[in-house]
């Protein structure tokens, strides 16, 4: 079986190491999944378009970590959860909440509709159920907020695949394996 590798900067295209550039600038470092996105310029460029575009919303940085935490624990990607957990904890989230969000829960109502509706929708590949779709939509969310949430759950399942594929190599403190 072929490995993919993480990329050195001479081994992508002058298009994708200017994205590079711009994420390293951005992070601070940059992610070896970002790395393996770039062998093609086009996909990272484009997830890097969708990803911003996301920015803002109706979503709040921590339900939007939470949803990303839900559904990359469905998908078993160590990768998204090594970087979410990190990150979840560092926008306030205890390390017992990210616990309990991989689980499909949260304590807090308002996050605990959003979570249980994120990973149904994960789990059933885009297909909703009435009642979950309705505490959602209880908590004043509307059309626009279920459209959005379909976004976050693509993009997340966008690096879990590529992880899947690929097997990146943790460049994240590992996260704890629940299954």
């Amino acid at each position: 079986m072929k490995t993919i590798n993480v990329p050195k900067r001479e081994d992508v295209s002058p298009d994708s190491q200017l994205l590079f550039d711009q994420i390293t600038k951005k992070l601070g470092k940059l992610p070896n999944l970002y790395s393996v996105i770039g062998y093609s310029a086009g996909t990272l460029k484009g997830f890097l378009q969708f990803e911003a575009a996301m920015i803002g919303g109706v979503f709040s940085v921590k339900e939007k970590e939470a949803v990303y935490l839900v559904v990359s624990e469905f998908n078993d990607c160590a990768y998204c959860l090594a970087a979410h957990t990190m990150t979840a904890q560092g926008n306030g989230f205890s390390y017992d909440q990210t616990i309990q969000i991989r689980k499909g829960y949260s304590e807090e109502a308002r996050l605990d509709a959003i979570v249980h509706l994120a990973r149904y929708i994960t789990e059933n590949q885009g297909q909703t159920d009435p009642q979950l779709l309705g505490d959602f939509f209880s908590f004043g969310f509307k059309e626009d907020a279920l459209i959005e949430l379909i976004g976050i759950i693509s993009l997340r399942i966008f690096t879990n695949y590529v992880y899947a594929a690929t097997g990146v190599p943790l460049d994240f403190p590992q996260a704890e394996m629940l299954k």
